[in-house]
């Protein structure tokens, strides 16, 4: 019956989204491509000084899109430190220094690692005006690379990427505020709160008094599923019943989750001018998805361990009102996704259920990954895979009639190589450097021995993969977690996106070579396939050693 149950829930998920992909994926090409603009558009242009028709280089297009992120990187510290003189504070004082940075960071990186509990931290202007304006904008400059890369594969020898503000601006206006508006609506309906309530004594059964949080938690919630980001109102996140109250809701917000991501390849395939290649990377992202919320059932369906066999179950951690289904459904989709929101606890998983997580992120989140970089992830996967079938074939490698030289295969390397450094370095200084490891073993850690390595190692993954999702045993909150934490979602986010918009330029540079019978074609089962194994090995090869400190010790034993 359990099985049952999964195959329906996928199920329902995956004809939701076939429904949605061809109509949204279709308005999202049309939105990067039209050349008319709003006239909203036309004041902002007007206020910040930008031409909509100019093109940019892709040096320019990253000097606008790190100084936007620099400037909302200043907002968000500001506000925090300011906190308690603004309006709708709820009596909080200012975070400290180094959570306040830790948070900033955390929120323009599209990543909403939460070291606090925020209804007990922050006030509602700040998570209005900082936070819930950093999920619009940095789920919109993830968007906007995926499309520069598509159109530096799709353009021939122009050396221009498209207008990054023009990107953000339709991003935002176009796309994420009507879908979040709409979002927004049924969330409320479903019984998500929405108000400026503050807190409300209330008497419980058994005489004591207890502080009810209130909030405008509804706009937020659609907007932190639907653009990736996954910071919670409450520190439950989406296991709070005012943020995701019913069964109907929570399945509503995986596919808020989800179905951007997935109509993105289709958006690919319109700008390329091939609508098989959409489906190809479609085909990657599901066939990866489907496996991991596969394996991750199994594991926490089978209960493995002395406790949950006791109990019958893995329940632990889990809600009731979800069940294992519903949370294994949520988990696999917030890791696949890099929104980090969560409706059960990671850490409370069984050993090796909650090694699948984290190796959601460890693939680099392509499963289908965050609005705009799980496509950009994919896609330079799939520059590594063209070039690898070229050294078996022995012809120069080409994708979508490019040629993939030393430039472009060294920028993809690292690209690839930027995760793993960070996580592993990260990792490895908390345990190596004398000071902070016993800030790390006798304040951070409550859960020692190998699973308190899973915390850590989880935390660092979570952070360089821009996820923010958390094994709950481990606190955040300490000047080195906080510290190091928010420099790794910094270079995890924009390190990438350095490279991704060097591959851009350098494809719009060139001409488009035609297709002969040695072309690999990369539309095919084949290539599907090819590409699937590539991103698999790649995780394996970089993250095997380590896994065997950590979840595998612990769940194999």
């Amino acid at each position: 019956m359990g099985w049952l149950y999964a195959i329906l829930a996928l199920g329902s998920v995956a004809v939701v989204l076939a429904v949605l992909y061809r109509p949204l994926g279709d308005y999202m090409a049309w939105v990067y491509t039209s050349r008319r603009d709003a006239a909203v558009e036309r004041g902002l242009y007007k206020v910040i000084s930008v031409d909509p028709r100019a093109e940019q280089t892709w040096q320019a297009y990253l000097r606008g899109l790190l100084a936007f992120s620099a400037v909302g990187l200043l907002i968000v510290y500001g506000l925090q430190r300011l906190q308690q003189w603004l309006p709708y504070s709820l009596g909080l004082p200012a975070p400290s220094e180094h959570l306040s940075f830790n948070t900033a960071a955390s929120f323009v990186g599209n990543t909403n690692w939460q070291s606090y509990s925020p209804e007990l931290t922050l006030g509602y202007t700040v998570q209005m005006a900082g936070l819930a304006v950093q999920n619009f904008t940095s789920a919109a400059v993830g968007m906007a690379v995926a499309i520069a890369l598509v159109r530096g594969l799709a353009s021939r020898r122009s050396g221009t990427i498209g207008n990054f503000w023009v990107d953000l601006t339709r991003g935002i206006l176009r796309i994420l505020l009507p879908l979040a508006t709409l979002a927004a609506i049924v969330l409320a309906i479903g019984g998500v709160v929405q108000n400026f309530n503050g807190f409300t004594e209330v008497s419980t059964l058994s005489g004591a008094v207890q502080s009810i949080p209130g909030g405008p938690t509804a706009s937020q919630e659609a907007i932190k599923l639907l653009g990736t980001n996954g910071g919670g109102f409450f520190n439950a996140n989406s296991a709070h019943p005012f943020e995701n109250p019913t069964a109907w809701t929570n399945v509503f917000q995986v596919l808020l989750m989800l179905v951007i991501p997935f109509a993105l390849p289709r958006t690919f395939g319109r700008l390329v001018g091939d609508n098989r290649q959409g489906y190809a990377v479609l085909a990657v992202m599901g066939v990866l998805f489907t496996l991991s919320f596969t394996i991750l059932t199994a594991l926490e369906s089978a209960g493995q361990g002395t406790a949950p066999q006791l109990a019958g179950s893995a329940m632990e951690g889990k809600e009731q009102r979800f069940g294992i289904i519903g949370s294994t459904l949520f988990a696999t989709t917030s890791t696949g996704t890099s929104t980090g929101a969560v409706n059960s606890m990671h850490d409370s998983y069984t050993a090796l259920g909650g090694m699948m997580p984290m190796l959601n992120m460890m693939l680099g989140e392509v499963t289908p990954g965050g609005v705009g970089s799980g496509l950009y992830g994919l896609l330079v996967l799939a520059i590594v895979a063209v070039f690898i079938s070229g050294l078996l074939i022995g012809r120069t490698p080409e994708y979508l009639g490019k040629k993939i030289g030393p430039r472009e295969i060294k920028l993809a390397a690292l690209y690839i190589l930027v995760m793993p450094t960070l996580v592993l370095t990260g990792t490895a200084l908390s345990f190596a450097l004398p000071g902070v490891r016993e800030e790390i073993e006798g304040v951070s850690i409550w859960n020692p021995g190998v699973h308190g390595m899973s915390e850590v190692l989880y935390a660092f993954v979570s952070a360089a993969n821009n996820n923010g999702s958390a094994f709950a045993g481990l606190t955040a909150n300490t000047p080195w977690l906080n510290t190091a934490l928010g420099v790794t979602i910094l270079l995890g986010r924009f390190l990438p996106i350095v490279f991704v918009l060097a591959l851009a330029g350098s494809f719009a540079a060139q001409d488009t070579v035609p297709a002969t019978s040695g072309t690999l074609p990369t539309n095919r089962p084949q290539f599907v396939g090819m590409l699937t194994v590539v991103a698999v090995l790649l995780t394996a090869l970089t993250f095997f050693p380590v896994l065997t400190l950590g979840p595998l010790a612990e769940g194999l034993v």
